[in-house]
């Protein structure tokens, strides 16, 4: 591409893409992985359900957004140039370009694959005599004491629904003279969606709206039925929260409920849909015309996440990547304080099992010489052994405190649940700062030893979570050196009292000094190109959306600085723009584990830094949240750091690259050897264990403070 008009002046806008439009992309690239026929059925299928339920959150919150923006009279365009309206308009064509190719894929490909290996998915006019009995006898003994038919008219009018609820729509034959009247039963979501159907070849199964919709007629046994049609609403579902309230815990408690109850942003529907239920939906819903998405179905892909999983179907899913454990940073020790006293310890999910952050609270839990814990806790799992310790360790006697962030969004009712076990236990939880979301992953333990108080570390880039550290990538640092102890007790009376943020000595922390700690290494790389000096910026995050970051990129890119981007989602930075980003390279890893870790290499000259942490390039996470950002200083570590950087940017499995026209291709494989670098992980952290196995298989092996594992 030679053409000299793209290249920027100043008098022109810096090349910027729509957030918005760059995560439909994104989507998009997941999708790609539902037509790969290299994946496991199964994973195709898991796939799809991931671009459903990613598409539901995207309504619920971002266009919910758009259209408030619309509605507010909001006229003002955004960094790409576009308007509310105008980018309405665009987002809502991609996205039903979008929803036309998930169910091109699920009818062309998915189902057709499916089929080949004896799963089918069954109509009523499909079944033979006996699966048409097995229907009707679970209609009438399960289905019929549950549904609850509700009809529209004068006296009864049309009945709240909820967000993303599935539910059938009815035209019943009104009385002699009268019009059609209209019903709506609800699918019931607290039961299965898909029903295993006796069969004598392979597996067959019927979805739960048509089995209703089959026994419809014992619901309405008064009215003839014309038509039936499945539809869905999606609700805005971003929350408003009065955070001056004396009350927060009550005020998002009140606003989950609010929630349920928001304006709705999409309508789906069947195509087939009889014209006059569309109508009556049309009319008693008041959904714009945009918002209409009329889909072949089934409606509601999310429920193949689920499907996904079906028992005896293992061989038709990717090879699970089983943890090692213990990490190799930590072979051969039985006392975690030990091993981290003696040296930082780095840990790479889910490569090295999670198991091991668990057990250094557990540790810490049942050490007579700890005084207290301190943490952050984001996300959580439902089971989680973090919150187990935490709750033990108050139990024993010791100092508790937790900052338990009510406002991580659709975690918020888990989080307030986690918050008041944590206080019936007697640990002291913060719910976070007014304004600003804590999504910083710290944990501190300080211990009472021979030589005085010490303060132990873990500090991550990911949440405190066992059920998604085993499919997210992050990377976890151990560490008990002074300066960073320091840093953390400084940070924790930041979060907790009224302490002014002070000056770190290691950490780099947002709202008050990470932007400023971003701007001046990417000046500094700038002016070392300028001067000739050995530079370089090497970035992996989940979203580039700030335009002052990707401002300044553009200008090291001018100035001769190799800046290589590995962005899994949103990224409104444009590469490869003649005069403007030659020298940038941006490359999204989708594969069989979600990429979340957090990394940045500046080369300083030739004395590289390496820097891990909760925070993406997004104007969020730079002004608007408490983030947490480290730097790795081990010699060892910074060099297992760069080996890290080094690999994902040779993926050639799993990597796409983004064009100057923002598409994406797959990275041209010929005459390169085949680079997945998950799969390439896991086989390294395996080999490091075998081979520290066989250099101690003369001693006896005793696993790292969980005796009943191995290394799987």
């Amino acid at each position: 591409m030679n053409d000299k008009s793209a290249v920027k002046t100043e008098s022109q806008p810096m090349p910027y893409y729509n957030r918005e439009l760059s995560w439909m992309d994104f989507n998009a690239r997941v999708l790609e992985e539902c037509f790969e026929k290299e994946n496991p059925i199964m994973e195709r299928v898991r796939f799809l359900s991931i671009t459903a339920s990613n598409l539901d959150e995207f309504f619920m919150v971002r266009v919910a957004g758009v259209l408030d923006q619309i509605n507010s009279k909001y006229h003002n365009p955004d960094p790409s140039g576009l308007t509310p309206k105008e980018l309405y308009r665009t987002l809502s064509e991609k996205i039903h370009t979008f929803t036309d190719k998930q169910y091109s894929c699920l009818h062309r490909s998915i189902l057709p694959a499916l089929k080949k290996e004896g799963i089918r998915f069954l109509s009523p006019e499909e079944m033979d005599s006996d699966q048409l009995e097995y229907i009707s006898e679970y209609f009438h003994k399960i289905l019929f004491p549950v549904l609850t038919p509700l009809a529209v008219d004068r006296s009864r009018p049309f009945p709240f629904l909820s967000n993303k609820s599935l539910n059938i729509a009815v035209r019943l034959a009104g009385k002699e003279g009268e019009e059609d009247c209209f019903a709506v039963v609800q699918v019931p979501s607290i039961l299965p969606r898909y029903l295993e159907l006796p069969g004598k070849e392979g597996r067959c199964f019927v979805l739960l709206e048509n089995a209703i919709m089959h026994g419809m007629e014992h619901l309405f046994e008064a009215r003839d039925i014309r038509a039936c049609c499945p539809f869905r609403i999606t609700r805005d579902s971003d929350l408003d929260i009065d955070e001056e309230s004396d009350d927060l815990l009550m005020e998002v408690q009140k606003s989950i409920k609010k929630r349920k109850r928001g304006a709705p942003v999409r309508l789906e529907l069947l195509q087939k849909c009889d014209p006059a239920i569309r109508d009556f939906l049309l009319e008693m819903l008041d959904v714009d015309k945009h918002s209409i998405y009329e889909l072949p179905g089934p409606l509601d892909l999310t429920f193949f996440s689920k499907f996904a999983n079906l028992p005896g179907c293992e061989n038709l899913c990717f090879k699970p990547i089983v943890p090692v454990y213990p990490p190799t940073d930590f072979w051969g020790y039985t006392d975690i304080f030990e091993a981290i006293r003696d040296k930082d310890r780095m840990v790479h999910h889910p490569y090295e099992s999670f198991d091991i952050v668990v057990n250094f609270i557990r540790a810490a839990a049942e050490d007579e010489n700890v005084l207290a814990i301190k943490q952050t806790l984001y996300r959580v799992s439902g089971h989680s052994p973090i919150i187990a310790a935490l709750i033990k360790a108050a139990e024993n006697g010791k100092q508790v405190t937790v900052l338990v962030e009510l406002k991580a969004r659709f975690d918020e009712e888990n989080n307030i649940n986690w918050a008041k076990k944590l206080e019936k236990a007697g640990c002291h939880v913060i719910y976070g700062l007014a304004g600003l979301k804590t999504h910083c992953k710290i944990a501190l333990v300080v211990r009472r030893e021979e030589d005085g108080i010490h303060r132990y570390l873990h500090m991550g880039t990911g949440n405190y979570n066992d059920s998604t550290a085993k499919i997210y990538t992050d990377i976890g640092l151990f560490t008990c050196k002074e300066p960073f102890g320091i840093d953390a007790s400084s940070l924790f009376n930041v979060l907790t009292g009224y302490s002014r943020p002070p000056e770190y000595n290691k950490f780099l922390v947002a709202p008050h000094g990470l932007r400023s700690f971003f701007e001046y290494r990417i000046r500094c790389e700038t002016e070392n190109a300028r001067q000739g000096l050995p530079s370089g910026i090497t970035a992996k995050v989940n979203s580039l959306v700030d335009p002052a970051i990707i401002s300044l990129l553009y200008k090291a890119s001018q100035a001769g600085v190799p800046v290589q981007l590995i962005v899994r989602g949103i990224c409104c930075l444009i590469p490869g723009i003649p005069g403007v980003s030659d020298n940038i390279q941006v490359i999204s890893i989708v594969g069989q584990l979600l990429e979340h870790s957090r990394i940045f290499r500046f080369e300083n000259a030739g004395d590289p830094k390496i820097y891990m942490g909760s925070a993406d390039w997004m104007p969020r996470n730079l002004d608007r949240r408490v983030e947490l950002v480290f730097p790795i200083e081990d010699p060892d570590l910074k060099q297992r750091s760069f080996d890290i950087l080094d690999l994902m940017l040779h993926d050639n499995i799993n990597a796409r690259r983004m064009k100057s026209n923002k598409e994406y291709e797959h990275i041209d494989r010929r005459g390169k050897t085949a680079c997945n670098c998950q799969i390439a992980f896991s086989q390294l952290a395996r080999q490091a264990v075998h081979r520290l196995a066989e250099q101690d298989r003369s001693k006896p092996f005793h696993p790292l403070l969980s005796p009943a594992k191995t290394d799987g």
